[in-house]
């Protein structure tokens, strides 16, 4: 169920959306954002991405673990990307049993994996309070952002235990933003 003052705010970007008195903002995306695990992953040039899958998608590692993994198979990772791709592995690893070969048949790798901070964030933020106000500019840890699932309005998203935990490490990781990085039409 959506609180009266969500919906409100839904109705009326909405309309916005619909007449046209928002374009700008119809066509952004979460691109401006720092890139989450999952895309980190198939940006990976120096190694096939289906067979890098194949092989580690049965594999358990801690974040630590997946760290130095990372750091020693993927040298021009920076570190930020070491810390988010290993954060993602962590929560998000081993896949499920069937899904690399079910993604591979399908021709779409991308659907082994399961959505990264990033898109969870632009996903699951915006649709009732302001993704720049209430999460881009925010500085918590990983228990912070966890906390905040536990507030009457968070705990009915309809989001699993794994999708909140990778919500929660993206977020330790890459917020808060620089508000000149966000665009203007996101803003407040």
């Amino acid at each position: 169920m959506i609180a009266p003052a969500c919906a409100r705010r839904l109705l009326v970007a909405l309309s916005a959306l619909a007449i046209g008195l928002s374009p700008a903002t119809a066509q952004e995306d979460e691109r401006f954002m720092p890139r989450g695990g999952k895309t980190l992953f198939l940006e990976l040039a120096d190694t096939p991405r289906a067979a890098e899958l194949r092989e580690i998608a049965g594999v358990s590692r801690t974040e630590a673990e997946w760290r130095s993994f990372l750091r020693e198979r993927h040298k021009q990772l920076a570190e930020r990307e070491v810390s988010e791709l290993a954060a993602y592995l962590a929560v998000n690893l081993p896949l499920p049993e069937g899904a690399v070969q079910q993604a591979e048949s399908s021709g779409d790798i991308t659907s082994a994996l399961p959505a990264d901070g990033r898109e969870l964030a632009w996903t699951q933020c915006q649709f009732c309070h302001s993704l720049f106000t209430s999460y881009l500019t925010q500085q918590r840890d990983v228990q912070g952002w966890r906390s905040t699932f536990l507030s009457p309005f968070h705990r009915g998203l309809k989001m699993t235990a794994q999708q909140r935990e990778t919500f929660a490490r993206y977020s330790a990781i890459n917020m808060p933003m620089k508000a000149v990085d966000v665009p203007a039409a996101l803003r407040y």
